[in-house]
C-alpha cells in the first residue's frame, strides 16, 4: 500500500498557478537558485543537447538552456505555469516522459513540496541518457528560523505546523546515492533576506507559492497569534528594525550511470570537488 501524500498535489498546483500574475515581485529566491545551477552548469564539459526543466514560474530557464543552443521541455506542478511555458503538467514523483529521453535535467524550486523525494530523483535519473547530468536545488533544514520562532511564540503551547518538513545536506546526499547517481554531491549555501514587518515575509512567500500545502494542514492563525508572531519577530530585529531572516538553499547534482565514466575510488581514498563532478567525462 502507497503511503498517504503529505503534501496536497492539488492545492500545489493551485497555489503554483495563482503566483504567476505578480511573481516577477517576489521572486528573488528563485532566480538566486536558477543563476547558481546556470553558473554550475557553464561548468560542465559536455553538450548535453536535450533539456528538461521541472518548475517553470517564469520563461527565464528555458531562454537560458536555448541561448546555449539546447532544445527545452519543461514541466510545472501547475497548469497555468506549464501552458505559460510551453510545457505540460505534472508531478516531480510522476514524470510523463519516457527513459533515456534527456542529457539534462534541471529542478528548480520544486522538490521542497513533492509527496516522494526519493521516487522523484529516480524517475530524474530514468529519464536521463546513459551519462546525463541533472541539477537541481530547492530550499532545505534550517530555512525560515524566524518566522517558525515567531509563529510558535505566537501560538503558545499549542503551535500548528505551518512550515513544511525539510530536507538537510547529509540527507539530500544519501537520497542521490540510493537513487542510483554517480559521482552524487550534495551542498548548500544561505541566503538572508531582512524584513520591517513578518507580514511582508508572508506576503513574500506566498507570491514566490511556498505557502503551506501540507495535507493536514492547522487552523488558520487567530488574530491575537498573528499579532504575537508580528511582536517576537519584530523584538529579533536588528537596530535599524529589521529582521534577518534565513533561506538555507541546497543544490544536488549527479550523473546517470555510464560504463564510459571513470571507476570511484576506494571509500575514503579521495575527495571529489564539485568542479571536477560537475564536469564528468571529457570529450
Amino acid at each position: 500500500m502507497s503511503s498517504p501524500d503529505i503534501f496536497d498535489r492539488s492545492l500545489r498546483s493551485i497555489r503554483r498557478d495563482r503566483m504567476l500574475a505578480d511573481f516577477a515581485a517576489h521572486d528573488f529566491l528563485y532566480r538566486a537558485m536558477l543563476d547558481e545551477l546556470l553558473d554550475r552548469l557553464g561548468d560542465v564539459q559536455r553538450d548535453l543537447p536535450e533539456a528538461l526543466v521541472i518548475g517553470c514560474p517564469d520563461g527565464s530557464a528555458r531562454a537560458a538552456l536555448e541561448a546555449m543552443g539546447k532544445r527545452v521541455a519543461c514541466i510545472d506542478p501547475g497548469f497555468r505555469a506549464a501552458r505559460a511555458s510551453d510545457g505540460v503538467q505534472g508531478d516531480e514523483d510522476a514524470l510523463p516522459f519516457a527513459d533515456n529521453s534527456f542529457d539534462l535535467v534541471i529542478a528548480c524550486g520544486t522538490l521542497d513540496s513533492v509527496n516522494d523525494l526519493p521516487g522523484a530523483l529516480i524517475l530524474m535519473r530514468r529519464v536521463l541518457r546513459p551519462d546525463g547530468l541533472m541539477l537541481a536545488t530547492f530550499t532545505g533544514a534550517g530555512s525560515l528560523p524566524r518566522l517558525r520562532a515567531a509563529l510558535m511564540a505566537g501560538e503558545g503551547d499549542r503551535p500548528g505546523q505551518h512550515i513544511h518538513p525539510q530536507v538537510d545536506v547529509r540527507s539530500a546526499g544519501d537520497l542521490l546515492s540510493r537513487a542510483g547517481f554517480a559521482m552524487p554531491v550534495a551542498d548548500g549555501e544561505t541566503l538572508s533576506v531582512r524584513y520591517g514587518h513578518l507580514l511582508r515575509l508572508m506576503h513574500d512567500l506566498r507570491g514566490m507559492g511556498a505557502g503551506n500545502v501540507l495535507t493536514a494542514r492547522p487552523p488558520a492563525l487567530r488574530r491575537d497569534a498573528l499579532v504575537a508572531a508580528a511582536r517576537h519577530f519584530a523584538d529579533a530585529a536588528d537596530p535599524d528594525g529589521r529582521t534577518a531572516e534565513q533561506m538555507a538553499i541546497l543544490y544536488l547534482s549527479g550523473w546517470k550511470p555510464d560504463p564510459s565514466q571513470a571507476a570511484p575510488a576506494r571509500r575514503g581514498s579521495a575527495t571529489v570537488s564539485l568542479a571536477e563532478a560537475l564536469k564528468g567525462k571529457a570529450g
